[in-house]
């Protein structure tokens, strides 16, 4: 698609010179039935992603007609609706989620639906109870949502609002903050330059604006068409708007405690009490005759980065914990130090408290102290470690204070216990360790097996990733230290819940016009958006599509840099994180490689989607390594290794399998080439090195769950390299073995078992309700259909 086309197709969404090319028209129905169809992901969206590209801008198209024009609203949700319906009649499943989900994104931005519609919208979503994962799932989630907004109107604008723009109040505490890491493999200065851009230009109101919204927003839908939705909007701008916001947020949130009841009537009196003190001076007759009011939802709060070594995304996580409006429900005391945190401790730290070494001048050991033992050792001065010395006297004199070795704590526990648990349904990771011959990746949650529900955190992180294999790989690697170093001590898990988000980029994208070139590119460097975009179509035609359309939304800033722009990229990441709920997970594994020099230790590392395997070229090699070469007779470029594995086979009776060949390189796959293949386990594809063959390479290929590889020629070692990652290579490897990453989690509760030394299961205790294996849950619309 040109760029000529592209502007055809945006229409006038990006032009902002006037207010009229900013405002869409009433549309019929026959208008806005005609855009969902244009929308609707097809059979041939899916083999041949090219062809979709334009199915994301006609997304964000048809939900701007809402947002700039708030007659068009009803009329959408009504053609959504009965577009439902009759996909339930005739059995149409795979446009149930793009619908719902379009859908979902209307109502949260429409201020009045009629109760009729509510009731439908509501029947609707029971009805998915029955379907089986992930339709169930999805329909359970927007049930509860729909029945709260019937009864209490506008309350989910207010929540989404509140959250993502961090609006302190007393009522409503939490917070969402969106990070979006680019790989700068991928995007160059000119390209992160104009993502930043569009992500600033998304961000431009104050709090003060948004708290208006929201007082607006919540009035409207509460009073319909007696609010004069005009003069309430002109007063708001001239007035001190915080203590209305306050007293809007008390009385939605007070009504939702006390559920169904009263709850709507209770508001709508107060709110109507509240605009009648706003609005003086208009009769009733103009009242209802005002047009509906304009409140578009705003965009999340964004932070973009570019992912090089020096960012750590945990210590930016921290950072934004501390510099919460509600950084008093964050404070870490003693118990949670952890050394590993380095120089990011002292973000976490409360300001007010400052931490004072205290040095002893004995040698630790009890027998050693002075007779009649000291008197800072009473377990009642612990707490003093963190206090400053009360006189001159004792800083000068070294003592030894009274020390004590900190356990986790049974909420610690459990905590730790919930994040390992849920969501992960069976696989090489289910509970007990049993293998189950499923699909490797399954959307949803295992909540019903699990007997500790989930606790809401007051935070949310949601790490969105832009780029290729290397990307998501380093993303894995990440969220394994961090796992490591929270099973140790919690910190961050005990206040932050993580949400991970992935946008595939892949390189050529950024290098070409081609689309055919584009896609086929996608294919080999973005092997996890590949697979997402093949399991869930919406995702294929909103996130996948949105990689491609990044590098033409660059190239048209440079074609003309002044002409002003809507911000697209975070339209579509907003709509992304919203609702995106559906995770699909995906096996962390683990690798440890030895090497041919005695000198180097071993090194260990963990990689998600590709492992590359290498024989660097013998015949450019040293003088004795040519000597050895012909000794041997060999006159290629190959090595011997020895490989062993346990064979995967459909009946779960896994062998033990070992065999020597001779190879030229080969790669270790963990996303499968379509869902049908999808059994879980990896993929060993080797270039088998045949003399008398034509081609001579012969590819040689195994299943399993369990490799171990070795060089058994020590002047043919390997290379290899960890998610098509160029910083992650290692070379003069002499073996390698490579087995599913266990969940540091587990690994402690099943470590503090044997030092009890627990007889019986050897699961037992919390470690039978957590999942063995470490997934990176990556969020989509639908998750992995069956």
């Amino acid at each position: 698609m040109s760029c000529q086309a592209l502007r055809d197709n945006m229409g006038g969404g990006f032009n902002m010179e006037s207010k009229a090319a900013a405002c869409f028209p009433t549309f019929s129905d026959q208008e806005l039935y005609r855009s969902v169809q244009a929308v609707l992901p097809r059979e041939t969206d899916i083999r041949q992603s090219p062809d979709c590209l334009n199915k994301g801008m006609l997304r964000w198209t048809l939900h701007k007609k809402v947002q700039n024009s708030p007659a068009n609203s009803l009329t959408l949700l009504r053609v959504l609706i009965k577009e439902l319906e009759k996909a339930v009649r005739w059995d149409s499943v795979e446009y149930i989620i793009p619908l719902l989900h379009t859908l979902m994104y209307a109502i949260i931005q429409t201020a009045c639906i009629p109760d009729e519609l509510y009731k439908r919208v509501y029947d609707f979503c029971k009805r998915l109870l029955t379907y089986p994962q992930p339709y169930c799932t999805v329909g359970l989630n927007y049930t509860g949502r729909i029945k709260t907004q019937r009864f209490i109107p506008g309350l989910l604008y207010q929540r989404t609002v509140v959250s993502e723009q961090r609006l302190k109040n007393e009522h409503y505490p939490f917070q969402e903050r969106v990070f979006v890491l680019a790989d700068p493999e991928v995007f160059s200065a000119s390209l992160a330059q104009v993502v930043l851009a569009d992500i600033e230009a998304a961000s431009a109101s104050s709090p003060l604006d948004h708290m208006r919204s929201v007082v607006q927003h919540s009035i409207r839908a509460a009073l319909g068409e007696q609010c004069h939705g005009p003069k309430l909007a002109e007063i708001l701008k001239d007035i001190d708007v915080e203590h209305h916001f306050q007293d809007v947020i008390a009385t939605a949130e007070r009504c939702a405690e006390e559920g169904r009841g009263r709850a709507g009537g209770a508001q709508r009196s107060r709110l109507q009490q509240l605009h009648a003190d706003v609005v003086t001076d208009v009769n009733s007759e103009a009242a209802s005759s005002g047009p509906l009011s304009d409140c578009p939802l705003p965009n999340p709060e964004m932070s973009f980065h570019l992912w090089t070594e020096d960012l750590d995304i945990w210590r930016e996580v921290a950072k934004w914990l501390r510099s919460s409006s509600s950084s008093e429900h964050f404070s870490l005391g003693p118990e949670h130090e952890d050394p590993d945190l380095g120089d990011s401790l002292g973000d976490l730290l409360p300001p007010d408290k400052t931490r004072f070494s205290v040095l002893s001048n004995d040698s630790g050991i009890e027998r050693d102290l002075p007779h009649g033992g000291d008197a800072s050792l009473d377990s009642g001065r612990v707490s003093a470690s963190w206090e400053p010395c009360k006189s001159e006297q004792e800083s000068v004199r070294l003592s030894r204070r009274g020390g004590m070795k900190v356990k986790p704590s049974v909420k610690d526990s459990v905590a730790l216990m919930q994040d390992t648990s849920e969501g992960h349904a069976g696989g090489l990771g289910s509970r007990g360790g049993g293998r189950e011959v499923i699909l490797q990746r399954r959307a949803g949650s295992n909540a019903s097996q699990t007997p500790f529900p989930k606790q809401d955190r007051l935070f949310t992180a949601r790490i969105v990733v832009m780029g290729g294999d290397g990307v998501v790989g380093r993303l894995a690697k990440a969220y394994y230290c961090l796992r490591k170093r929270e099973a140790r001590r919690i910190c961050l898990a005990m206040k932050v819940g993580l949400q991970f988000y992935y946008i595939p980029v892949c390189a050529a994208a950024t290098a070409t016009s081609s689309d055919k070139e584009n896609h086929q590119s996608k294919q080999s460097s973005c092997t996890l958006g590949s697979y997402l975009s093949t399991v869930d179509a919406w995702y294929n035609c909103n996130i996948s599509s949105l990689g491609c359309m990044i590098p033409k939304l660059a190239k048209m800033h440079q074609t003309n840099p002044s002409r002003p722009k809507e911000p697209f990229v975070s339209d579509v990441i907003s709509y992304y994180v919203r609702m995106g709920q559906q995770p699909v997970y995906f096996n962390i594994y683990f690798v440890k490689m030895t090497f041919s020099s005695a000198t180097k230790d071993p090194v260990e590392d963990v990689f998600l989607t590709h492992l590359e395997v290498d024989v660097p070229d013998l015949r450019h090699s040293s003088g004795p390594m040519k000597e050895k070469q012909k000794k041997c007779g060999v006159d290629v470029c190959d090595a011997l290794v020895c490989i062993s594995y346990k064979k995967v086979t459909l009946s779960g009776r896994d062998s033990d399998r070992g065999l020597p060949m001779r190879t030229t390189g080969g790669h270790v796959s963990a996303i499968p080439s379509s869902a049908k293949e999808d059994l879980n386990c990896l993929t060993l594809t080797l270039k088998e090195w045949q003399a008398k063959a034509k081609n001579n390479n012969v590819e040689f290929q195994i299943r399993s769950n369990n490799i171990k590889m070795c060089s058994l020629e020590s002047w043919s070692p390997l290379r290899i390299t960890l998610d098509r990652d160029c910083r992650r290579i290692y070379n003069d490897v002499k073996s390698i073995e490579i087995l599913p990453c266990l969940d540091p989690g587990y690994c402690v509760q099943k470590s503090m078992r044997s030092k009890l030394n627990l007889g019986g299961d050897e699961d037992g205790g919390l470690s039978k309700y957590m999942s063995k294996g470490l997934f990176l849950p990556v969020n989509t619309f639908s998750g992995a259909i069956d």
